[in-house]
């Protein structure tokens, strides 16, 4: 790709162009399962419900926000689900050591940063690729949280904050801290879709060689990228032990499957260079909704996790089909104009 085609990339960067049909059908099908479902149940349409997916929907749509940066950028993070876990151990084991509940917190978080600067190391300094190095993580973490906490699970967390992770706002149902996450979804769109730093993520997704040449500092990027994974996957860790009162070493794993399928599903490439927050927005909310109905449907999560993997595949399958067909009928309109001359 020229420099030309890149900087024409860039400039297109913006979230109004960003947006698309598949954006728009997705929001759609959103819908169409939403209505799906309160017909199915007659408990689904209720604020009880309400609030309930959405605690459950807030550990990976924190996940998603860094994970579609890092995936822009042409790199995957596959331990964020083990990070989850050390950092919701450490602070299970402090507290379980009666440490303060807030020391407990900001060391779980503390954890989970620096995990992720290690991630940042490998790969931007040392010129590991990503998907090995953080394959070697995820089992890394998932073992140092089994040698802080063992194989207890730990669940006396102070009432105040457990509590607050619980509250409601008012009648609506809607948890206090969805509007924590909202305004994380807007400092995400701000920074990818309207910044320079986001134009040059979509640079670095393109070409290396063409984000050096547009002025980005491609090592310090993917570095501080992993870092803000690794800082959100301990903000989860933390909430992760509260939600649940329980802090386990396996917490929140096989998560970083859902997160994953949920930014490739919201038309983040896995070859980088293309995606918008939007759409992972809509696509966290979506698969979400499918899980949460499934259960309320009592099915089995063995079947579940086959539907999680089942649209992970078609996220990256189908959109190089699609090019392949849009590429076929370009080219057979050509040839007619051709023979039409």
């Amino acid at each position: 790709m020229t420099t030309t085609n890149v900087a024409s990339g860039i400039g297109k960067s913006r979230l109004w162009q960003r947006i698309n049909l598949r954006d728009v059908a997705m929001l759609l099908a959103l819908v169409v399962v939403i209505v799906l479902n309160s017909l199915a149940r007659d408990n689904f349409a209720t604020t009880t419900t309400v609030g309930f997916l959405l605690l459950d929907v807030i550990p990976i749509m924190m996940l998603a926000l860094p994970m579609a940066f890092i995936i822009i950028s042409a790199e995957i993070d596959l331990s964020v689900a083990s990070m989850v876990g050390l950092s919701a151990a450490t602070v299970g084991a402090l507290v379980l050591r009666e440490e303060n509940m807030l020391v407990a917190a900001v060391v779980g978080v503390g954890v989970g940063t620096v995990a992720g600067a290690f991630n940042g190391f490998l790969v931007a300094y040392l010129g590991l690729p990503s998907l090995a190095a953080t394959i070697g993580t995820l089992a890394l973490y998932r073992g140092l949280a089994l040698v802080v906490i063992g194989d207890v699970s730990v669940g006396s967390f102070p009432e105040e904050w457990t509590g607050f992770v619980q509250a409601r706002l008012g009648a609506t149902g809607v948890p206090i801290v969805t509007l924590a996450v909202l305004a994380s979804i807007a400092i995400a769109i701000i920074i990818l879709h309207f910044s320079s730093f986001g134009r040059g993520l979509y640079a670095l997704g393109y070409s290396q060689e063409a984000a050096r040449f547009v002025g980005v500092n491609v090592n310090q990027t993917k570095f501080w990228l992993f870092v803000a994974s690794g800082f959100v996957a301990g903000l989860v860790g933390l909430y992760w032990a509260l939600r649940y009162a329980s802090a386990r070493s396996d917490s929140a794993s096989g998560l970083e499957l859902t997160v994953i399928a949920a930014v490739l599903l919201g038309g983040v490439s896995i070859f980088g260079g293309r995606g918008s927050i939007p759409g992972v927005v809509i696509a966290v909310l979506l698969i979400a909704t499918i899980t949460y109905g499934f259960r309320l449907q009592r099915i089995s999560d063995v079947v579940l996790v086959i539907i999680t993997g089942a649209l992970l595949i078609a996220s990256v399958v189908a959109p190089s089909y699609f090019q392949r067909a849009r590429e076929w009928w370009r080219g057979l309109n050509r040839h007619k104009n051709s023979l039409a001359s």
